[in-house]
């Protein structure tokens, strides 16, 4: 195994582990974002799709096994998560303004795949704070199906748009880092 496999396997290892973590503070907080692809944002931006749809994929399994059930099923959003930004990244579309029409974008083939899960297996409620305003929602009187669609758009808009501003960030400073070869 080379230096640089061993590195790709450790930074995989760290960015499931920041997967995990956010999602287990989202998780506990109760929050309506997820904040458990910040992890798979940054292996896409660091090592290309690829590699983002493999974190996405082991987050998942990982936290299904150990705290929320409900992740493993919610693994194909971490896979489109993956892929779909970090092909974004490579064609430099997740760059100034562009970012906000970009994750935009993202967000509808994301969250279409989640919503698709939560309104049809789960009745519209899972493990995630945002199963409160789908409650509102259905209250003031949306249909079940219009009510997830609505909060997982919104919800996933605002969780990938922090994640790929964080790791936009990340990204520069350790490209601005001399010891650090990306």
């Amino acid at each position: 195994m080379s230096k640089s496999d061993t590195f790709k396997i450790a930074i995989i290892g760290v960015a499931i582990a920041l997967n995990i973590v956010g999602a287990f503070v989202a998780f506990n907080l109760r929050i309506p974002i997820y904040l458990d692809s910040i992890g798979t944002v940054f292996i896409s931006f660091l090592l290309g799709p690829y590699f983002g749809i493999i974190t996405g994929f082991f987050s998942s399994i990982v936290s299904g096994l150990t705290f929320d059930i409900y992740s493993l099923w919610f693994s194909p959003v971490q896979i489109c998560t993956g892929l779909i930004l970090g092909v974004m990244f490579k064609k430099k579309l997740l760059e100034g303004w562009k970012i906000l029409f970009a994750v935009f974008f993202a967000t509808i083939f994301i969250s279409s795949v989640g919503a698709t899960l939560t309104a049809f297996i789960f009745g519209g409620f899972t493990s995630s704070g945002s199963s409160y305003i789908i409650i509102l929602l259905r209250k003031l009187g949306l249909g079940p199906i219009l009510s997830v669609f609505l909060v997982q758009f919104i919800t996933d808009y605002f969780d990938k748009l922090i994640a790929v501003l964080f790791v936009g960030k990340v990204i520069k400073l350790l490209k601005y880092n001399k010891k650090i070869v990306l």
